[in-house]
């Protein structure tokens, strides 16, 4: 195999200086279970040592997550490693094998920044969904919202 020479800088960047779309997602991972499990970013530090201001930037994809780290992480979180690559998106893959293969002659696509996923509506959304604990009630509004859904679609 072929040893990858990498360009002095970027370190995983983009050819615009951009996080790398993995480390986006990978960040957007962390601050989904950590929002669901009520952490703050403070908490969520003081457990893996770090400042609020590191746990921002690994959520950010500013700064890239090691895999001591993500293990770390991942046992805090009290999820499998693979939760933080879950869910990730074609354009994303396709972005960091770019990156990889140093074929940036142009910027390359972001990640999806308008994924419903990554809103802190969508995540308060899914904690009050799963802060009812009568199963009836939670189906029945879950039922709702997907009538409401549908009738908006059809307007």
């Amino acid at each position: 195999m072929e040893m990858m020479t990498r360009t002095k800088g970027r370190r995983g960047k983009t050819a615009t200086g951009a996080p790398n779309p993995v480390d986006i997602h990978v960040g957007n991972r962390v601050r989904l279970r950590r929002t669901l499990l009520g952490l703050t970013q403070e908490r969520l530090g003081d457990a893996l040592g770090l400042t609020f201001q590191q746990v921002q930037k690994y959520e950010r994809g500013a700064n890239r997550i090691s895999a001591s780290r993500l293990f770390d992480l991942a046992g805090v979180l009290d999820v499998p490693v693979g939760f933080f690559f879950d869910d990730m998106s074609d354009g994303a893959r396709d972005a960091a094998s770019a990156i990889m293969a140093e074929a940036a002659t142009g910027p390359l696509p972001a990640a999806r920044e308008g994924d419903a996923l990554i809103k802190r509506e969508t995540l308060e959304l899914v904690r009050a969904y799963y802060g009812i604990s009568d199963a009836q009630v939670r189906r029945t509004v879950y039922d709702l919202a997907k009538a409401l859904s549908a009738s908006a679609a059809e307007s």
